[in-house]
């Protein structure tokens, strides 16, 4: 949607200087008689050459009918979206909300963590000690599980209400089907798969970090102009809070008006539970991990005899995947899983940006590979140079004949 009008420029005002003609990206300004003339059907109303002219001789106006739900100056508090799964808080909802009490004490505001579902007021404490200065519940049978249409109403409705600056939810699935939705209903702004959250000290703006372009740069996002500013953010990017039992909070019991559950466009008619054949990579504590350095599927068993004496995960860059020698579940990376275990270690990878900005919050990398220039021993703390096709198989050895072993 176009947020400008049209443009205009003022004759009388115009001195002829050239500087919007220069500014102009698109080649539709050119100067005729001395003055400024704009070609309509190159223009893009990017508003560069306003900002360009110093005699205020380009006028525009803006497009009726595309503010804020929320306005700027009346926009307060931090809220993180409380995802639960069967009654039960899952890890993303604390990880979001260490990150919302670090934002809200630099703009000295509150956290609020929001729960829908059905019989979840016993999770609701839970939140308190992990960080939130209030809780606010809606509870219905429709909300049980969840699903994209009745979830967004309730978080419209709430939001109008209440007003939150910042609204932040986990880059997972129900995240990514839930945010998107809320942020057209609130005609407002969303960055997704954010790895970084800040404060702008100046400003007081929400900076919002994420890969762009492949995974090649790194953008920072900033929502002047509506609220709320809204993120969704990467599972396991950020730590979870810790438990502070003493925390106090205030619970609030909303009840939402059942009339905006009618005449659903899709309904709910059964839920299949994903079967893990192996440890989940998001949760797990040792990740062991193959690139294309481990040269084939065959190859890739040393990976797998490792991980099995660690009673670790396997875990795989995208090259690997895209070979066929391992499942997508298994991909680490900027298309993959975000991952923080405890150890991980690396074997036969390289480093490329877009596996780093899946795994390098992990506690400890250890890597192995062959070139001692590889862009994984930046981020690693303890780096193996050699041939892992002699490393993998002697520490797996090694830990085999250690029973005991602790690593």
């Amino acid at each position: 949607m176009k947020v400008l009008k049209k443009i205009t420029i003022l004759k009388d005002k115009c001195v002829g200087c050239g500087l919007c003609v220069n500014s102009c990206a698109f080649n539709a300004i050119s100067m005729k008689s001395s003055k400024a003339v704009i070609d309509y059907d190159k223009c893009t109303l990017c508003a560069a050459c306003a900002g360009a002219c110093k005699f205020n001789a380009i006028e525009i106006e803006k497009k009726a009918g595309f503010s804020s739900v929320i306005s700027l100056n009346e926009a307060k508090g931090v809220w993180i979206m409380a995802e639960q799964k069967n009654n039960k808080l899952q890890p993303v909802s604390f990880e979001l909300l260490y990150k919302a009490r670090q934002l809200a004490d630099e703009l000295g505001t509150k956290v609020t963590a929001v729960l829908l579902g059905s019989n979840v007021k016993d999770e609701a404490q839970c939140l308190i000690w992990r960080g939130a200065d209030q809780v606010i519940i809606v509870e219905n049978a429709e909300l049980t599980h969840y699903q994209s249409e009745p979830y967004s109403v309730v978080i419209e409705e709430l939001a109008k209400k209440y007003k939150p600056e910042i609204i932040l939810a986990g880059a997972t699935t129900i995240g990514r089907s839930l945010i998107p939705r809320l942020a057209i209903k609130l005609n407002t702004g969303l960055t997704a798969d954010c790895t970084g959250l800040e404060i702008d000290k100046k400003s007081g703006l929400l900076l919002q970090t994420r890969p762009a372009f492949g995974g090649n740069i790194m953008a920072t996002i900033v929502c002047k102009n509506h609220r709320p500013q809204m993120a969704t953010v990467r599972h396991k990017v950020f730590q979870e809070a810790g438990e502070d039992h003493t925390k106090k909070g205030v619970i609030i019991e909303e009840n939402i008006d059942t009339a905006l559950f009618n005449s659903p466009r899709s309904i709910l008619k059964d839920i299949v539970e994903e079967i893990e054949e192996t440890i989940n990579i998001t949760e797990a504590d040792i990740i062991v991990a193959g690139g294309r350095g481990v040269g084939s599927e065959e190859n890739f068993k040393i990976i797998e005899e490792l991980a099995k004496v660690l009673n670790a995960a396997i875990g795989a860059t995208r090259s690997v995947v895209d070979e066929g020698w391992i499942p997508y579940s298994h991909q680490v990376g900027q298309t993959g899983r975000t991952v923080c275990p405890k150890i991980y270690i690396a074997c036969g990878i390289s480093g490329q940006i877009q596996h780093l900005v899946g795994m390098q919050s992990s506690k400890v990398i250890i890597a192995i590979n062959k070139d001692p220039h590889a862009p994984i021993f930046n981020v690693a703390n303890y780096r193996v140079v050699g041939d892992l096709f002699q490393i993998v198989p002697a520490l797996t050895k090694k830990l085999k004949n250690s029973p005991n072993h602790n690593i």
